[in-house]
């Protein structure tokens, strides 16, 4: 998941440097996103981890 938010950033950086305002935005907004959704994930797996320990 982090390759993706990784591509879209990207992505939006080209578009930024092209001049392509919207597609910018809107890539550099997916990858925020998925991102965030990366940390959560990344953080319940750690917490299951810790459980699973015990």
């Amino acid at each position: 998941m982090l390759h993706y938010t990784v591509v879209f950033l990207v992505i939006a950086i080209i578009a930024a440097i092209f001049g392509f305002g919207g597609i910018a935005a809107g890539a550099a907004e997916i990858a925020k996103i998925l991102f965030f959704i990366f940390l959560i994930l990344f953080a319940v797996s750690a917490v299951m981890g810790l459980i699973r320990r015990k």
